[in-house]
């Protein structure tokens, strides 16, 4: 017993894990998780500013699932922003809607929904539709109080629109993302193996004799599990278009393209993770260490924007936030190349910070 005492004393990684990894998901758990997500970034595209306009944006802001980040958008403006990710929601205030409301005419407005991921969006649009009968309490006053709800229908009507999944089928949002989860644990864990395998078998003296700089190994451990990256893609979009019925809605092509660059930077996390690491004890456990708060907090299993501001600024920084929003934007929402750019520059930068760390750590493991 006191053998292995000191032998965890010594293994102080070993001994963080067990100590960090209850703390972290305490922290993400009680903390970060919330399946009931507030706050969601609303665009209004108002075609007429009255006094109804403004208490339909109140009220939408008061019931706590919306925040208006564009108060005046357009029709383009706002296709781009639900197509980029960028709001949530988009409402319309049709010209005349004053004007037939004051008629009893029940005139409809229009909610977008970027439906992409069911569970972010349903509380939400239950929480519109119970507005109607309440949204305009206080403007439907004097000879317009007959308007207001009681036995009589509610004034007006709203009409939910769910864009890119409208029947909300789960598996729209889970197997696109499950391939990013799958990438990111298997890319890892093999090159997190690569270099400490070869230590612990004595053959890295062997590579290090070599007339190979660092750059040079970490490209020829990095380049043959890019294949092995594409022949899981393969399968995951095979078993998405015809087990699942997933509907690709743009590019294959581009896709691949996008998805070579999560490849990349899961790999060299991969890497950077086997030249730190002094057995393949330690590059498992560092691999579990990276794999846990990206699986929580990318947006794969919760709502990302139902976690809090600090979580958020987390998930930003891990490569599978940005996959999981490339890889749905393409297949649900037939989105291009502008679309995607924004999602891979930030895969791109995260690669080259992570690939020098690696870099640097190689360099020390040469001298």
């Amino acid at each position: 017993m006191l053998k292995e005492l000191i032998q965890l004393r010594r293994d102080r990684l070993t001994f963080a894990m067990m100590v960090g990894i209850p703390i972290i998901q305490m922290t993400l758990f009680g903390f970060a998780i919330n399946a009931d997500p507030k706050h969601l970034p609303t665009a209004v595209i108002a075609q007429e500013h009255t006094i109804y306009t403004r208490s339909l944006v109140r009220a939408l802001e008061n019931s706590g699932y919306f925040e208006m980040v564009r108060a005046d958008s357009d029709e383009h403006e706002s296709e781009r922003l639900l197509a980029e990710g960028r709001v949530q929601f988009v409402l319309t205030v049709p010209a005349g809607f004053a004007r037939a409301l004051e008629r009893g005419e029940r005139p409809s407005l229009l909610v977008e929904a970027d439906a992409t991921d069911p569970s972010a969006t349903g509380n939400a649009i239950a929480a519109v539709q119970q507005l109607a009968s309440t949204a305009l309490q206080n403007d439907l006053i004097g000879v317009l109080g007959t308007l207001r709800s009681g036995p009589a229908p509610a004034p007006f009507e709203w009409r939910i629109h769910r864009r890119y999944n409208p029947e909300g089928i789960t598996q729209y949002n889970i197997v696109p993302g499950l391939m990013g989860v799958i990438l990111t644990m298997t890319m890892i864990m093999m090159t997190a193996l690569g270099v400490t395998r070869e230590v612990e078998r004595g053959t890295m003296e062997n590579l290090l004799a070599t007339p190979v700089h660092a750059v040079e190994v970490m490209v020829g451990k990095i380049a043959p599990y890019i294949a092995i990256g594409y022949v899981q893609v393969a399968i995951i979009l095979l078993a998405a278009r015809y087990v699942f019925g997933v509907p690709f809605a743009g590019s294959v092509g581009l896709l691949l393209l996008g998805t070579l660059s999560f490849i990349a930077a899961s790999l060299t996390v991969g890497i950077t993770i086997s030249s730190i690491a002094k057995s393949q004890m330690q590059a498992m456990q560092m691999t579990f260490f990276f794999f846990l708060p990206s699986i929580l907090l990318s947006g794969f299993m919760f709502p990302f924007r139902g976690m809090p501001r600090w979580a958020q600024a987390i998930g930003e920084v891990l490569p599978l936030t940005h996959f999981l929003r490339l890889i749905r934007g393409v297949l649900l929402k037939g989105n291009g190349p502008i679309e995607m750019w924004a999602h891979v520059w930030p895969l791109l930068v995260f690669t080259a910070v992570v690939l020098a760390i690696g870099l640097n750590r190689f360099r020390q493991t040469l001298d």
